[in-house]
């Protein structure tokens, strides 16, 4: 399936300032079978290294982490001649082994020549622990995603649309009715299945979403173990608690966090380090409220303040345990869980962008759910859930900030008007 993290990987490949990649981001998005996939075509031999399925490698780094050293071991291990520029070698599950990771430093260094990519699930939460040495500044960091609402049509065979809507939302101009409606479809779809890659595989292969289901089930185990792996004891009940509660939390008309809907009498000092484990770790990610629309954003945001969203929409309606067809057909009884879904949706695709994003709240309560620094302009962007896009919050804040444009994604079809763009949900992608 195709995946826009290659034209990334090629371009390191071919960079003359290259260093060992470190590639991260939560389970199951997709990470060792692109990297294989780009070592396959685009290498003349690939040396795999999996630090879970063979736990005596690490052994090889506690003796030595001089790449002079290692190379001719690996070769041995791998049955393959490691070659200068050649060769992709390739260390998974890299957290289990803090001395590969260190390694990279040396070489960076010492043997810059060799391409080196290491993977890792949980590398935000290994790197915190107090004896890891992280080599900063030596490596090049990336990290990977679920696939989006653009991976997700391509897998679906729908290229063609996939350039139409780009296109109009170059112009502006309308979808054919036709195709916006087979486009929601796909969209609703997507809020299913997600992009979690063998989910997509599943459903592209069977249509059946109970099967779909069974996988996502299996993913949120996985994660519910690791937060037992590879975290501090007393930490663990409180992380499975934040982690429960996010879903809920999604539902509420206000969906700014709030510790005592965890339980009663919560405190940020109780939870916060729970909150930081799950970001870390690549599931959730927390989006902050600025008190200015000044650059850089970053400095005006307010600590206390945030909303945290799943990092895919596929887990979202299996934690929340929604029928597909309650979500393809978004049935009244959702009508509370609509707007979150919707809102949860967009940063998805708007942090695989690479966005950072942030929210807005005026003193008498208007709203803005996005704010973004698109091609050096501060755009604030409104998400319906719905084809509903009055939005009196975005009027206070053109008043207020006077940006050049606003978005506005519901399930409209494209158009421009009072200086709003106008984007159909399933085109966030663009944005």
């Amino acid at each position: 399936m195709y995946r826009k993290i290659m034209s990334f990987l090629e371009a390191w490949k071919e960079s003359k300032h290259r260093k060992p990649l470190v590639l991260q981001g939560a389970r199951q998005v997709g990470k060792t079978y692109s990297i294989l996939e780009f070592g396959r075509t685009h290498y003349e031999n690939v040396a795999y290294f999996n630090f879970e399925t063979n736990p005596k490698l690490s052994k090889t780094f506690e003796e030595n982490i001089d790449p002079n050293y290692l190379i001719p071991i690996l070769s041995h291990i791998s049955g393959q001649t490691i070659v200068k520029e050649k060769t992709l070698i390739i260390f998974d599950e890299v957290q289990l082994c803090e001395r590969a990771l260190t390694s990279l430093k040396y070489f960076c260094e010492d043997a810059p020549d060799y391409h080196v990519v290491v993977v890792g699930s949980l590398l935000g939460v290994a790197v915190n622990r107090a004896k890891f040495s992280f080599p900063v500044g030596k490596v090049d960091m990336k990290t990977m995603y679920p696939m989006d609402m653009e991976e997700f049509m391509i897998a679906m065979g729908e290229d063609t649309l996939v350039e139409k809507i780009k296109k109009c939302f170059e112009t502006d101009k309308q979808m054919p009715t036709a195709l916006h409606d087979a486009a929601m479809l796909l969209y609703r779809q997507y809020l299913v299945v997600g992009g979690m890659p063998e989910c997509v595989m599943q459903f592209i292969e069977t249509k059946d979403y109970i099967l779909v289901r069974h996988t996502q089930d299996t993913i949120l185990t996985s994660y519910l173990n690791d937060m037992s792996k590879y975290n501090n004891l007393n930490e663990i009940k409180k992380t499975r608690l934040t982690y429960d509660n996010i879903t809920i939390q999604l539902s509420k008309k206000n969906t700014r966090f709030q510790y005592k809907l965890i339980k009663k009498g919560g405190r940020a000092s109780e939870f916060e380090n729970a909150i930081e484990w799950l970001c870390l770790s690549g599931i959730v990610s927390q989006v902050y409220k600025v008190e200015q629309i000044k650059k850089p954003l970053e400095n005006y945001r307010d600590i206390d303040a945030f909303k945290i969203y799943v990092s895919d929409l596929g887990l979202l309606s299996a934690k929340k345990d929604l029928t597909a067809n309650d979500v393809l057909y978004m049935v009244e009884e959702l009508n509370d869980f609509k707007g979150g879904m919707a809102e949860n949706y967009v940063n998805v695709q708007l942090s695989i962008n690479g966005y950072r994003t942030y929210y807005w709240e005026s003193e008498r309560g208007a709203e803005i759910d996005f704010i973004i620094q698109r091609k050096g302009k501060l755009i604030p962007i409104e998400v319906k859930s719905a084809d509903n896009t009055r939005a009196k919050s975005l009027r206070v804040y053109m008043d207020i900030y006077k940006p050049d444009y606003a978005i506005k994604l519901s399930t409209k079809n494209f158009a421009y008007e009072d200086n709003k763009k106008i984007v159909p949900l399933y085109a966030a992608f663009c944005i």
